[in-house]
């Protein structure tokens, strides 16, 4: 049941981002500066959230840690693709090959956690 679980959060998680960028516009009160930049930190903690699911879920079903790695860095930036080209349809918004880049900073940063996290796993 646990496996099964682990794919619907992925599958909520990517209708939550869907939903996110279906927003035309979304006004903000803060000053345009922070405002861009918590936006880029959200976008980057996104698909880092969306990593985590995916390498958890590929994981629990046996692929190992290297190969569910791999997995999720391959779903989740072509998510993040997909993301920006849906963006690109809404009134409002538009679709950015930099922000699939600072996708794939939030995707990295999580490979990159648990290639540290294995790592020490194996010196104990």
């Amino acid at each position: 049941m646990k496996k099964i679980i682990n794919f619907v959060l992925i599958y909520f998680w990517m209708h939550l981002i869907y939903f996110l960028s279906a927003q035309p516009d979304l006004k903000s009160e803060l000053q345009p500066v922070w405002d861009l930049i918590f936006r880029k930190i959200a976008h980057g903690a996104e698909f880092f959230v969306l990593a985590y699911l995916v390498f958890n879920a590929f994981k629990g079903i046996g692929l190992g840690i290297k190969r569910s790695l791999f997995v999720a860095f391959i779903f989740a930036i072509g998510y993040a693709g997909f993301d920006e080209w849906h963006q690109s349809f809404v009134l409002g918004r538009v679709g950015s090959i930099m922000d699939v880049g600072i996708d794939a900073l939030g995707i990295i940063a999580f490979i990159v956690l648990q290639l540290i996290q294995k790592k020490r796993d194996t010196k104990h």
